[in-house]
């Protein structure tokens, strides 16, 4: 098999850069150093593209694998033919490679296995070739044998029915057939398991949907309701096709023996073939839509960690509670806990007046500009006392209602009690929502991916497939942002090209030990990073204000010598970084084609030394749209008024629409219909999570807690 050349057609790629690519790979090159530093040689390949060929190789690589193990199964049963050996050759996938394999492979004891044992295979063989005149009872009393269990011809006729049945069973060709017809005419339907059924599931209490056109969110949700013992989901498909499919292959012929084929056939397909054929669509759409949601789960979460930070601001970190009351903190610009406090806005007037004069106290002695409120319990209240608050200040001051979603989770972990061991968990929940405007994602990479609340049934997913795709959402964006060495956390550190959790805390020891990096090359004298993962991770982590400007910038140690060059072809000097205009202009001076010739590199390298130096230390982010930030009056849901026009941040974003935050406790809808004025497969294809968005209210149901809204231009 040319896997370089399958994976090359099918991802629409030159032969060269999947080659290029896939040497790299296999040389232990990460995902995020290929993308960023080898784009002469994958053509400019980017990180999700690369997560895409890498899977590939390693599914074609273990179909080749499983290939070999079933030829040589095969081979030490004496049974390989040169066309069988050419069938496994030619399956692409490892269900194809599985039926050539089920004939031979070892199995338990059987219907069919005993009536072998009974020497009635040859009878069932004679049946199969269907002679016109053959008379199979006859046939059968020839295998009459009291000794081995035989003691009627009907006897010998039921044994090799079953092994006729368990033979067409093991047909592939047949399974190829079957699925076919259940992809394209199949119906998934599903009925309540009992009358005591979770009402939560009542829509799919009488549900029936074509296979072809099922949507991943519903089969997930079937295949939960069937879990939990609420639903029974099957597939079926119209009546009698396969059946007459199965026919068609096997019976020849209207003669004695064909009517006994047909039955075996009958027999084979609802004993053997049918439930199995079944159980893999079932397995198939299941698979299919948990590809689907960890592909969803990945997006939204690389839009979050992604999201505008909102730098240099003094911030109020509020974690909202009733009985415990609101937890807060304030961080100054860098994310150092200046002060904490703990106040009551739910209880008595009197209490409420005590935190207002507490928290305004904090507000002017530390110029707080920005408030950061959780939002879960006591949210709403919280940020109705804030608007009101900030009122009567005389600075601007906003505030943002930002997701807490494993805030909780953190703050009982045991990085942030090493990061915070003189404060109780609730107050270190504070700190991290104050920190997630300043830097989401240096505070979210402390916590499993999965708890940050931006998917759709990720606790139905399969771990270890998760852990996969969601770790390489966070470190493709650690790396697409690179990291300060001398301020970055272990956490943050970890996911860094070439540098695993052991040698994060290396660094942080040695950092801690011998004072602030000063330059790149000190990296080796951290214990376990040698040459290989110094190539790996140098080009990520930014050194400011040390010896050498280039190591403020994303430019890779091994182009220095490349941008010293052409900073002398522009007569700029190193000390010119600073002067980005200058440097601009100076740049647009020259032709990149004909200058990477001259310097010794290509043309991607320097472009991207190009950008570097004009914005040393740029933060991709920057470029990003601000979040948005309040400051007016909070609504509730009974305010809300059918056509009422808003901006909104969108939150969460599902196969069906996508959640927005339109400054009210409970989050609105805008169903798939609803967000554009064109038809669009998915909501992915238009919105992005944290991206701020116009709605309008369609419908709001406060009895269910329910807001419908649309982005669809008014008529």
């Amino acid at each position: 098999m040319d896997i370089n050349g399958i994976i090359a057609e099918e991802l629409g790629l030159r032969r060269e850069q999947v080659d290029s690519a896939v040497a790299l790979l296999d040389d232990d090159k990460t995902i995020p150093f290929i993308s960023r530093y080898r784009k002469e040689e994958t053509g400019s390949l980017d990180d999700q593209t690369l997560r895409k060929l890498s899977d590939r190789l390693n599914y074609l690589r273990s179909l080749e694998k499983r290939k070999d193990e079933i030829v040589s199964a095969i081979e030490a049963q004496g049974k390989m033919t040169d066309e069988l050996r050419a069938s496994i050759e030619r399956a692409q996938t490892l269900v194809e490679a599985e039926d050539i394999y089920l004939p031979f492979r070892p199995k338990r004891r059987t219907r069919a296995s005993i009536a072998k044992e009974k020497g009635l295979e040859p009878l069932a063989e004679k049946i199969m070739l269907q002679v016109q005149s053959a008379d199979p009872m006859q046939m059968a009393a020839e295998y009459v044998d009291a000794e081995k269990g035989v003691e009627t011809p009907e006897d010998a006729l039921n044994g090799a029915m079953d092994i006729i049945a368990e033979n067409i069973s093991d047909d592939a060709k047949l399974r190829k057939v079957l699925r076919s017809i259940f992809k394209l005419r199949g119906v998934i339907s599903c009925t309540a398991a009992d009358e005591n059924a979770n009402v939560v599931y009542k829509d799919y209490f009488e549900f029936s949907e074509p296979v072809s056109r099922i949507a991943g969110h519903r089969i997930l949700a079937l295949d939960r309701g069937e879990r939990e013992g609420a639903l029974k989901p099957s597939v079926k498909c119209p009546e009698g096709e396969c059946e007459m499919s199965a026919r068609s292959m096997f019976v020849r012929g209207t003669s004695a023996c064909s009517e006994i084929v047909g039955r075996a056939c009958d027999d084979s397909l609802k004993r053997l073939v049918l439930p199995s054929v079944e159980r893999e669509i079932r397995n198939e759409l299941s698979e299919r839509a948990q590809e689907g949601a960890i592909k969803v789960f990945s997006s939204n979460l690389r839009q979050l960690l992604m999201a505008r930070p909102v730098k240099d601001c003094v911030t109020l970190g509020l974690d909202p509670g009733y009985r415990h009351g609101c937890k807060c903190a304030v961080v100054d610009g860098t994310g150092k806990v200046l002060d904490t406090a703990i106040v009551y806005l739910t209880n008595s007037e009197r209490e409420r007046e005590n935190a207002k004069v507490k928290l305004t106290g904090l507000i002017e002695k530390y110029g707080v500009t920005v408030i950061s409120i959780g939002n879960g319990t006591a949210s709403r209240e919280t940020e109705a006392f804030t608007a009101d608050m900030i009122k009567g200040i005389s600075r601007k001051v906003s505030y943002m209602v930002v997701s807490e979603a494993g805030a909780s989770v953190y703050s009982a972990s045991q990085l942030a009690a090493e990061e915070f061991p003189e404060f109780d968990v609730s107050l270190r929940s504070a700190v991290s929502i104050a920190r997630r405007i300043q830097d989401p994602l240096a505070e979210l990479v402390k916590i499993d991916p999965k708890a940050i609340g931006v998917g759709q049934y990720q606790h139905d997913m399969p771990k270890a497939k998760l852990d996969e795709a969601l770790g390489g959402v966070v470190e493709d964006c650690v790396n697409a942002v690179g990291v300060d060495l001398n301020t970055a956390s272990c956490s943050l550190l970890s996911y860094i090209s070439g540098i695993n959790s052991s040698v994060a805390k290396n660094i942080v020891a040695y950092r801690e030990e011998n004072g602030a990096f000063t330059d790149r090359k000190q990296l080796l004298k951290v214990k376990k990073l040698g040459a290989k993962a110094y190539e790996q991770c140098a080009g990520f982590l930014r050194v400011s204000g040390g010896k050498e400007p280039l190591d403020n910038t994303g430019i890779h140690p091994e182009s220095y010598e490349a941008a010293r060059k052409l900073l002398e072809k522009c007569s700029l000097v190193t000390a010119d970084t600073a002067d980005t205009v200058k440097m601009t202009e100076a740049f647009g001076k020259i032709s990149v084609k004909d200058t990477a010739e001259e310097i010794g590199v290509g043309v991607p390298t320097l472009t991207d030394i190009i950008k570097e130096l004009e914005k040393p230390g740029r933060d991709p982010r920057d470029e990003l749209p601000e979040p948005l930030m309040r400051s007016g009056d909070v609504m509730e849901m009974k305010d809300l008024k059918p056509g009422m026009e808003l901006m909104g941040t969108v939150r969460n974003i599902v196969d069906f629409g996508a959640f927005v935050d339109i400054g009210v406790h409970e989050d609105g809808l805008v169903h798939i219909s609803q967000i554009a004025d064109r038809r669009i497969n998915h909501p992915l294809d238009v919105l992005k999570v944290g991206e701020v968005v116009k709605v309008r209210v369609l419908d709001v149901d406060e009895k269910r807690g329910r807001i419908s809204l649309t982005m669809k231009k008014a008529k």
